[in-house]
């Protein structure tokens, strides 16, 4: 995710990180290449059509209106995605206090803790479709056989949870409530890979960029009569307009990928860890710091 301050008058013009010029620079450039070969073909031969704007008005109208609901429905899928892990942070939070309350016994909490922070980067990984590398923490890395590494975690915790309810260590309204802080992160993780596994409908997608390469290489059919050898640079400016609003809900409607417009799971992961550490006898580590203002 991109964390900056409001650009000044120069950044406005020149940043590059957090824009989407790089991602559509070249159907841009191609876009205004094909208007100039057009306008050049009618100054030396008269030959191309002149449509009326008002057909193109409507058009774009609807072609604004349909970008616009597509707009609404990434954002929608990737706010209830940062929801969600606002909520995965909450619920560990709360789990590390409720566990000092009914888990006396100090490394049977700790051992808590730790699989559910375990449970939390499994759970990003996933997410994410990140392979074991050298920097997976060590539980992580241990439950990279099972079918399905986060609910792996989740079945170690409550394996835990039963055989201290078991043995005496936690009484029956203890087990009730940690039991319950269970099912509201597991809850969470379930929609978490709903929205990760249910995409918008690709044929969103094809609509809508058919669309605009319809509307951005007919354009010089209508503004060439007043604008002339200026219509590649109008051109020019439409595409940018509608193909950026198009990348970018394409990357807000994939909240989990490794994207400029991605959630920074890495750092609520780490904030996470911080927020553990003391209850794990641990210095807390410190929080992650955007780099080129790009936050993991």
């Amino acid at each position: 995710m991109i964390v900056r301050d409001k650009p000044d008058s120069l950044q406005l013009l020149t940043a590059m990180r957090g824009s989407i010029v790089p991602q559509i620079i070249g159907p841009v450039l191609f876009l205004a290449a094909v208007s100039l070969v057009l306008v050049t073909v009618d100054h030396l031969t008269g030959l191309l059509p002149r449509i009326d704007g008002s057909a193109y008005t409507v058009f774009g109208i609807g072609l604004s209106l349909f970008l616009g609901f597509r707009n609404n429905a990434a954002y929608d899928r990737w706010w209830e995605a940062r929801k969600l892990w606002g909520g995965l942070l909450a619920d560990l939070r709360s789990l590390a206090r409720e566990a000092e309350v009914f888990l006396a016994d100090r490394p049977t909490r700790q051992d808590l803790l730790r699989q559910s922070l375990d449970f939390l980067h499994a759970h990003r990984m996933n997410l994410r479709k990140l392979p074991v590398d050298a920097e997976t923490p060590p539980g992580v890395a241990a439950l990279a056989g099972s079918a399905h590494p986060p609910c792996a975690a989740l079945d170690r915790m409550t394996a835990l949870l039963a055989e201290c309810e078991r043995d005496g260590r936690m009484d029956g309204f203890g087990a009730r409530s940690l039991t319950g802080r269970m099912s509201s992160i597991a809850l969470q993780q379930a929609a978490c890979e709903r929205i990760a596994t249910s995409p918008l409908p690709y044929v969103y997608s094809l609509l809508i960029y058919r669309t605009i390469y319809l509307y951005c290489l007919m354009l010089p059919l209508a503004l060439n009569q007043t604008t002339g050898w200026l219509t590649p640079f109008f051109v020019a400016v439409v595409a940018y307009m509608f193909l950026g609003l198009a990348e970018v809900t394409e990357e807000l409607s994939h909240p989990f990928a490794v994207s400029q417009n991605g959630l920074p799971l890495d750092a609520i992961c780490r904030t996470a860890e911080i927020s553990l550490a003391p209850h794990l006898g641990q210095e807390p580590p410190p929080p992650l710091k955007a780099i080129g203002h790009y936050l993991g």
